[in-house]
């Protein structure tokens, strides 16, 4: 039993080019909601959705962050639901992203932000019949 209910808001990435990170995810389907620049921190909070009222991204630079952030696989990855993954696949391959693990099932595939941040993608509903290219497409790197 839960003593008080509990309302998800937001996953926040740190990102170093914050240009390059708004890039990605707005092939990637996302806008922004609001946006904060703190000029005390310096930093600014760049909220992203996919549509108003969604969960929200907080993608966080920190102006003056010049090295890479250490990561770990344990932050796990962010998932967004599409209504066709090969579609999704080749309007993030024609910018220039990289497809990790392609969705060779036809439901589920994983690319990386420019901040090494794991995006899985997922077939709305019923998967997909396999396809090519996807279907003899390896995978690339770690996700």
């Amino acid at each position: 039993m839960y003593a008080a209910a509990v309302k998800y808001l937001h996953t926040m990435l740190r990102v170093l080019d914050l240009d390059r990170a708004l890039e990605f995810f707005g092939v990637l389907g996302l806008k922004e909601v609001r946006r904060k620049q703190v000029e005390a921190g310096r930093f600014t909070l760049v909220f992203l959705a996919t549509e108003p009222g969604a969960p929200e991204v907080e993608l966080t630079y920190n102006w003056d962050q010049r090295e890479p952030y250490g990561g770990g696989r344990n932050f796990g990855h962010l998932a967004y639901e599409v209504d066709d993954v090969y579609a999704a696949c080749e309007r993030l391959q024609r910018a220039g992203v990289t497809i990790l693990r392609p969705p060779r099932d036809g439901r589920m595939a994983f690319v990386r932000s420019p901040d090494e941040i794991s995006i899985e993608l997922l077939q709305a509903g019923e998967a997909l019949p396999p396809r090519e290219p996807w279907l003899s497409m390896p995978n690339t790197g770690t996700w």
